[in-house]
């Protein structure tokens, strides 16, 4: 699941403020599951900038609809087919990831098209309110060989050939709340008597556009 905040509601203004008319255009899935930018989400939205709006003494109308998925084709000419249908609109705030703006954006060439979220990392639900990064999308996947443990993700220093020297009793260096994650492969490894992969040397991998630090996560208390 891809895992997106909304934006600061400020940073949001900024970027409409040019703007009398906009449509604030959902997702109907990651965002949705993640709680950041589905149907609910555009209404509130919505309600936000109009409401804002009127007590700065201007007036912004907004109409808000949601697809089920901005980032595929048959969803993004649905949005498109509603953004031409409004003539009067000049901007759409997509709360989509980043994929689905762009595919918003690609669709509808004469109109400004805006994200309204970040989109963090690619994760799953730890329970409500609460994600855990599991894939970065490296485009080289290595799970058949990690026993479905991600080293480039679950590893703080994304290392592909077995651990550093500064785990310790089955913890990172980086902090002791976070597990080496090639401990946790060694183990699920051998618990399948698959120990043997760990002999696989990987070549190296091109980091550039790489994200240290050890898995992130995101928690919102007001869904818990």
């Amino acid at each position: 699941m891809i895992v997106g905040r909304q934006k600061p509601f400020k940073e949001i203004l900024r970027m409409l403020e040019p703007y009398q008319r906009v449509i604030v255009a959902g997702c109907g899935g990651c965002v949705t599951v993640c709680s950041a930018g589905g149907e609910k989400e555009a209404g509130i939205l919505g309600s936000m900038i109009k409401v804002n709006a009127a007590e700065a003494g201007r007036v912004v109308e907004t109409v808000e609809f949601t697809v089920k998925r901005q980032c595929e084709p048959e969803f993004a000419d649905e949005l498109a087919a509603f953004i031409k249908s409004r003539g009067d609109v000049a901007a759409v705030l997509s709360i989509a990831c980043g994929a689905g703006v762009q595919m918003t954006s690609e669709r509808n060439e004469g109109t400004a098209v805006f994200p309204g979220l970040d989109t963090v990392f690619v994760g799953v639900a730890d329970g409500p309110g609460k994600w855990s990064e599991r894939c970065r999308a490296c485009g080289r996947c290595v799970l058949h060989l990690t026993a479905g443990i991600c080293p480039v993700t679950k590893c703080s220093k994304s290392l592909f050939n077995g651990p550093c020297g500064g785990s310790s009793n089955g913890m990172c260096e980086v902090s002791e709340h976070i597990p080496c994650a090639w401990n946790q492969i060694y183990e699920r490894l051998k618990a399948s008597g698959r120990l043997k992969l760990l002999e696989t040397i990987q070549p190296p991998h091109d980091w550039s556009g790489g994200f240290p630090g050890g898995p992130r996560k995101i928690e919102r208390e007001d869904l818990q």
